[in-house]
Order: C-alpha cells, then structure tokens, then sequence
C-alpha cells in the first residue's frame, strides 16, 4: 500500500506473501534501482534502514527518520522464476516553514502611499498563506470593503491611513502540523491632527472647569498647553494638564482648580511631531453670578400663602367679582381651595403690585366724588362749548 509520513518520522511499507517455501524476499528502491535488503539482511549502507518479517509471512520495510530524499517507489520482490513482485509510494510530506530573507519585515510608510507585504513559504504539499491583523479586526482594503483575512503570498494595500497601522500576521499552513506564522509590524506615519468638542466653554469665578482635545500623530507627538501670547501654561497647584495616549491618539486635558479673573481668555492646545504641528483654541469665558430672582412657581407659591391670610376686601371684592364672570372656572359645588389653584386667581397672584395699585386708585377717586358732591360743591362757570 501507499504510505504518507511526516519528515523526520518513520516510515513502514508492508508486503504480504502467502507459501513463501523457500523463496526469499527482498526490497529495492525503483528510480535507483538499488537494494535495500534480503530477506533478513539489509544489504544498503543506509543505518536508517531495517526489516523486518511475520512469521515469513509479513514483511516490513522501515525508514526511520524519513527524509524528503526518500520520497518515491518501493519493490518487494520474490526471487521465483519468473520475478514476483509489487509497488508502492512512500510520500514524505513536510510541514510549512516561512523563508525569512523572501518575507517582509516590519514597515515604516507615509499615510497615502502603497504597500506590498511578502511572505513566501515551503513545505510539502505546497502551503496556503493567509494575511490576518493580530488583534482580530477586519482589514479595510478600500472605503467599502472590509475583509476578515486575505491570501496569497502578496497582500497589497492602497492608500494606506492610520487605520491600517498595527502588527499583521503571514499565516503558511499545508495540513501538516503545525502552521507556522510570522507577525509584521505596519507604521503609518503623519503629522499632527486635533479635534476640540468645546471651543467655547463659560465658568464662574472659583469654578473649576476643564478644557479637552484629542491629537492624533506618528512619530508620537509633544504635547502641551498655552495661553493667549503662546506663554505655556505652567503645571501647578491651580492648573494640572493630564494626557492619556494609546498608540498613536493622545487625550488632552488642562483641569483649572479655581477659576479667576486673570484665568478668562483663549488658551490652545499644541501637538508637534518630526513631520508638522497643529494647534486648536479654547476660549473660556466668564458667567455673571447668580442674579438671585425667583422661579415663577416659587413665587406663585409663596404669593398664594400670603393673599390667603390677606384681609384686604376690596381685593377679595374684586376676585369674587372675577369669579361671577367667569361661571366656567367655578360650579356651584366646588370649594374655595379648587377656586385659589384656578387660572385667574394665579394671575392676580403673580401680580401683587397691579392689584394694590387699582385698590388704592379705586379707593382714592371713591372719597373724591363723596367729597366733590356732598361735602364741598365748587361752583363753576358754563362753558357752551364743552
């Protein structure tokens, strides 16, 4: 039978003879025409052959630690007259091993520039390589085409951005254990970038606030703050500027304890790498304190405890006139309490000085008319014309 063994193993060819008598078995190489043993003796020079038999029935050709030099046919053969004999296939397959000097190494490339990773691989049957990233996210080969894995022995990116920076894996395997991988780092290199999600930010004084961005960069970018004459904003008790950075993005903060007067202004936060700089401005302005004044509810409130306990009876005249007026806002059958939380009597709530003002003004031109016609008469001339 055919027989497939991994290099470095051992192989076993087998070959079954039935009334061997006193004929004797031997085994030859059939490309080269060479033989291995007789019967019992192994006439090669070769140490990594043997054999061995059944009770002369089965008989076994080893190979150890087979060599890829071993691949091919086999005879076993009866010394009868004519020759018996058989064939068969020793396949020595081999697992996958990368070759270093064909493969790319790590990369380092302008963002917009093509690329071409290599990777070439033996082994036999012949391998499959595959391209992965190695943290497992999908390889974005244009706009709208993302893939999981890519394969070929060349794995072409076009364009390249900071998205396709990392480390990435050329993956050789042919079914023979094990699958052997090499990992490639990508740098993508651009100059500073920075986004601000407030540029205008308000605080009172004694308030503390904190101003943010975010830059990104490659090579790894300086980073810090400034004021308005570009004075760098020094680290301190009252200002404290943090940066958290993860590969090639930097969060900015600048964290002002206690705002003051002199604190007001625009402040920038820089980024500056080998290939550029950038900046974004803050403008951080001031809040007038608090004016104090009331909600309207906390006023209708508390202005409702005090026309209650009122005793004024014009006031509470003129309301029980409004009510009459007004028969949809009040049945029969309801009580004094629904008739306060009603429309109208908020209205005149919230407008304590307009009631007090028409009470007096009622009051006033009341005694005036008493006064004109009962008490003192002032005689008048009569004028045709009015």
């Amino acid at each position: 039978m055919n027989v497939t063994a991994p290099v470095g193993r051992e192989a076993i060819l087998t070959c079954t003879v039935k009334d061997l008598a006193g004929y004797k078995v031997a085994w030859l190489r059939v490309d080269t025409q060479t033989i291995l043993t007789i019967a019992n003796h192994v006439i090669t020079k070769n140490h990594r052959i043997g054999v061995t038999h059944s009770e002369h029935r089965t008989w076994f050709l080893h190979i150890k630690e087979v060599k890829e030099t071993d691949r091919g046919w086999y005879m076993c053969q009866i010394n009868t007259d004519p020759m018996k004999s058989q064939i068969g296939y020793l396949d020595v397959v081999v697992p996958p091993d990368i070759i270093d000097y064909q493969t790319s190494t790590d990369m380092v490339v302008r963002e917009g520039t093509n690329v071409t990773l290599r990777c070439a691989a033996t082994g036999s049957p012949a391998p499959n390589i595959q391209w992965r990233r190695e943290d497992g996210r999908p390889i974005s080969l244009s706009p709208t085409r993302e893939v999981q894995n890519v394969e070929g022995s060349h794995f072409n990116l076009t364009k390249v951005n900071r998205q396709h920076m990392g480390p990435y894996l050329c993956i050789a395997s042919n079914g023979v254990p094990p699958t052997v991988s090499k990992r490639i780092i990508l740098v993508v290199q651009f100059p500073p970038m920075i986004w601000i999600p407030n540029q205008l930010i308000g605080a009172r004084e004694g308030q503390q606030v904190t101003l943010e961005c975010t830059s990104e960069a490659y090579p790894k970018s300086i980073n810090y703050w400034t004021r308005d004459k570009d004075e760098i904003v020094p680290q301190g008790d009252k200002y404290e500027p943090t940066v958290t950075d993860t590969a090639y993005k930097v969060h900015m903060k600048l964290t002002i304890k206690s705002v003051g007067p002199s604190d007001f202004g625009t402040y920038k936060c820089v980024s500056r790498n080998s290939l550029g700089d950038t900046d974004g401005s803050i403008k951080l302005y001031r809040i007038p304190p608090s004016s104090g004044y009331h909600t309207t509810d906390n006023v209708a409130r508390n202005k409702g405890k005090q026309r209650k306990n009122s005793s004024n009876n014009i006031l509470e005249g003129n309301q029980d006139m409004l009510k009459e007026r007004d028969p949809k806002q009040r049945d029969d059958d309801e009580d004094e309490e629904d008739w306060e939380n009603s429309g109208v009597s908020s209205m005149l709530l919230t407008v304590p000085s307009l009631s007090t003002a028409l009470c007096c003004s009622l009051v006033f031109s009341m005694f005036l008319e008493y006064f004109q016609r009962c008490l003192l008469p002032i005689p008048r001339s009569i004028n045709p014309n009015e």
